[in-house]
């Protein structure tokens, strides 16, 4: 049985690689919809729509330092922590309660309240298997999430940018795709053809939905860490065909994101791209200097292919230097979200305050030496203890109890009381 799927999976993969794309048709023009003119994007009512906003980070993809962890960096290996910290089902139950708590209606509202016009959600595409992932071994709640999403973002000014952040097999080849230390999705007909199916699935479902802005197919795929870099990110273009493949055969309502290579940073791979005339690309930066010379490359690329670009993910800095470079995007006709939203501490919209006693207890282990079952053994603290942190780590992520950083929120040009 096995084998027959893979074969099926395979001969899948070959025909979204093979088929001419959009059906020929290309997106439709559905004034219900965000749409694209030229280097613009244009709201339903016909003005031009500038994308402020933010990044739903670590609430459907897990990475370790929005926790405070730092070996311990991505979705997999925390919760292979979590289940040698406190066992398995305790780690389901805290799973649970975390995805129900961290982004709420609360949240939205707030986010709404800053002026902020769109949300990115970046998730994992466990979520739409029967993989075990976050507290589940089947039946993955990936759409009932994000339909929640959808009904608080309803009516509030809110768009929502679904984003693969881990595709099957790893897409980028580090800690961010929850991967195993390659970009095996370049490698594997199975992992292209199940990177199809998902995203053909998520279009089928949302085709009809105003609030979806439109899809991210791929984070920040092909870290610059391989010797074979040339030759992945040839391969580039066609991994995303397949996707905008599988996407316009259920979905011409909805504009797909194409991402560069290397930290969405290089787009010398996508130069051959515009597959239809719904194709738009997302750059991504931290740090560096602030003036429209960091980033040349992104906006002669964009005036080439005249079709809008936008920053999907920048954060992580002072004031001072957010302020200055949100100026940039906004004089250069590119929009943003913010990453993140929400994490430990600092640096975003709500800071989560670290229960007391977190770092000497659930950190400590995360860094600890756990290569071998006495090293576990060694390592694991009272495991009564982790549990009530772990579980006051969910109490203190909820909006009422996070600590709102209002001087990061003007900073990148939104308001805040």
């Amino acid at each position: 049985m096995k084998k027959l799927f893979l074969i099926a999976c395979a001969l899948f993969a070959i025909s979204c690689a093979k088929s001419d794309g959009a059906n020929g048709d290309g997106i439709n023009k559905n004034k219900n919809f965000i749409t694209i003119d030229g280097p613009n994007l244009v709201a339903p009512d016909g003005s031009k729509f500038f994308i402020k906003g933010t990044n739903v980070g670590n609430w459907l993809n897990p990475e370790g330092y929005m926790f405070n962890f730092a070996k311990t960096n991505s979705a997999g290996a925390i919760d292979l922590m979590f289940r040698q910290l406190v066992g398995p089902d305790f780690t389901a139950e805290f799973w649970a309660a975390f995805k129900d708590n961290y982004v709420t209606e609360a949240d939205i509202d707030f986010i709404a309240s800053t002026g902020a016009n769109t949300i990115r959600v970046p998730f994992h595409y466990k979520l739409f298997t029967d993989e075990d992932y976050m507290g589940l071994t089947a039946n993955q709640d990936g759409f009932a999430r994000i339909d929640q999403l959808v009904e608080w973002c309803r009516g509030k000014g809110i768009y929502l940018i679904l984003d693969m952040h881990d595709a099957p097999g790893g897409q980028t080849g580090d800690n961010i795709d929850d991967s195993y230390g390659y970009p095996w999705l370049f490698e594997s007909e199975a992992s292209q053809a199940l990177y199809c199916d998902i995203w053909k699935r998520i279009a089928d479902h949302y085709k009809n939905e105003p609030v979806i802005l439109g899809y991210d197919l791929l984070n920040e795929p092909i870290a610059p860490y391989f010797e074979n870099q040339a030759e992945l990110d040839a391969k580039l273009a066609d991994i995303y065909k397949m996707g905008v493949d599988a996407v316009r055969s259920v979905d011409k309502n909805h504009i797909i994101m194409l991402g560069g290579a290397q930290w969405n940073g290089n787009f010398r791979p996508l130069e051959n791209t515009l597959f239809d005339d719904g194709i738009m690309y997302t750059c991504h930066r931290y740090g560096g200097a602030t003036d429209a010379n960091a980033i040349r490359s992104f906006i002669e690329f964009r005036d080439r292919v005249n079709r809008p670009m936008y920053m999907g993910e920048i954060g992580h800095n002072t004031d001072e230097w957010m302020a200055s470079f949100c100026k940039t995007m906004v004089d250069n006709n590119i929009g943003y979200t913010f990453w993140p939203y929400k994490k430990i501490d600092n640096s975003c919209f709500a800071g989560i305050p670290a229960p007391e006693g977190w770092n000497r207890v659930v950190r400590a282990f995360s860094e600890a030496p756990r290569s071998t079952y006495n090293e576990i053994r060694a390592a694991r603290p009272d495991q009564t203890e982790a549990r009530r942190l772990m579980m006051e780590f969910v109490e203190n992520s909820k909006f009422e109890n996070c600590n709102i950083q209002s001087s990061y929120i003007r900073a990148i040009g939104l308001k805040a009381e």
